[in-house]
């Protein structure tokens, strides 16, 4: 895979990037240059039909990678490396304003 400073290698039917530390939605520009917007979401492609029919992903990275996908255009994220694996896709989350506490649930 590739580190923060390199370009993921690209896949024959996939453009593929790297997700920046916090980074929730997509920043690839369009041929007017406008940014694309959709959200990042994670990608189960071993499920996926039309990537089984493709089969590049595989292929390449085996089954189980972790792998964010933008909802509108498609372009593939790979997952920074800074970022810890065990929070959230969507961040850590804020300390609420209005200072409203929620106990965690014991077991």
């Amino acid at each position: 895979m590739a580190t923060a400073t390199e370009t993921p290698p690209q896949l024959p039917h996939h453009k593929v990037k790297l997700k920046k530390l916090g980074q929730r939605s997509c920043n690839e520009k369009d041929a007017k240059g406008k940014f694309c917007g959709g959200h990042l979401k994670r990608w189960f492609y071993e499920s996926d039909v039309r990537e089984q029919e493709c089969g590049d992903m595989v292929k390449a990275w085996g089954a189980g990678v972790e792998v964010y996908r933008c909802e509108h255009c498609k372009t593939l994220y790979l997952p920074n490396a800074a970022e810890s694996r065990g929070l959230n896709v969507a961040g850590s989350g804020q300390t609420s304003v209005f200072g409203l506490t929620v106990p965690g649930k014991g077991k």
